[in-house]
């Protein structure tokens, strides 16, 4: 059966959003005993040797001239942004609030198309992308039951989606695994920045490393998964697809971690997920 773009990006989506919540459950695992930092540098370091030799067994260059390009600088901010953050969130905060606050991302990044590449985005799609912000300030509750570490997942989803539109802006000529290379990269430099400031890092035991290399194994897959998607199909038909690390995310933490997420947050969930399949069938 021949598939569209938009359906190959939809399916690499959906796979990239399955790896990452997995990845979410080891990185949280290995935070209960190691500094988060450690644990991101770690499979930082890891997750970019492991790229960069791909693309040296391919003949690609390791430092091509275009990561110094403008698209590729922002990019690495935003990385190092968002990584840094939901690493933070997902530490400090219940797995299952952080996995709905960022589902917010794909409407992000459905405004930024509209403002930074000229995308068109109907009125239906820009009362999508409202409602979905309500939706988030269900979910953080604004009042006597507001946490200001709820906002670690604010900031890091803004990273999140800035990296995502300048992917969508990368060179042409960068293959996924040159960009994987990098944002793992920026993964170890978010994951240094944090143990410089907290420090404790120590010597990992043989569970701490088993919750490492799962983090490296599913982050990579979702990293280069992702990659794929943003590169394929339109971005406000793609980006939607996000939603599904909602329902691998509840799961997981249901099941793993006990976490029973409360009424707003799925109401708040809902007009999320809610809004953004509405705007993946408007144009």
């Amino acid at each position: 059966m021949h598939l569209t773009d938009n359906q190959r990006g939809a399916l690499y989506m959906t796979a990239s959003m399955a790896g990452f919540a997995v990845e979410d459950v080891f990185v949280k695992a290995a935070a209960h005993t190691l500094p988060l930092g450690q644990v991101l540098l770690t499979i930082g370091l890891v997750g970019m040797l492991v790229f960069a030799a791909m693309a040296a067994r391919q003949g690609e260059p390791l430092l091509p001239p275009a990561f110094l390009s403008r698209p590729m600088l922002i990019r690495c901010g935003f990385e190092i942004t968002g990584r840094l953050f939901y690493g933070l969130a997902i530490t400090l905060t219940a797995l299952s609030t952080t996995s709905a606050i960022l589902q917010a991302t794909p409407l992000v990044v459905v405004a930024g198309a509209a403002l930074v590449f000229g995308e068109r985005v109907s009125p239906q799609r820009w009362l999508a992308v409202l409602v979905g912000f309500a939706g988030v300030l269900v979910i953080l509750r604004p009042g006597s039951d507001f946490s200001t570490l709820s906002l670690l997942a604010v900031v890091g989803l803004l990273g999140f989606a800035g990296r995502d539109l300048a992917t969508r802006a990368a060179p042409k000529g960068l293959s996924n695994r040159q960009l994987g290379a990098l944002g793992f990269a920026m993964l170890a430099a978010a994951g240094a920045i944090l143990l410089i400031v907290t420090g404790g890092a120590r010597m990992p035991s043989g569970l701490d490393l088993a919750h490492l290399a799962g983090g490296v194994v599913f982050g990579m897959s979702g990293y280069h998964a992702l990659t794929y998607a943003m590169r394929t199909g339109e971005v406000g038909a793609v980006t939607p697809f996000r939603y599904t690390r909602l329902i691998f995310a509840m799961v997981l933490a249901m099941v793993l971690f006990g976490e029973r997420p409360d009424l707003a947050t799925w109401i708040g969930a809902g007009l999320v997920v809610g809004s953004g399949l509405f705007a993946l069938t408007r144009k």
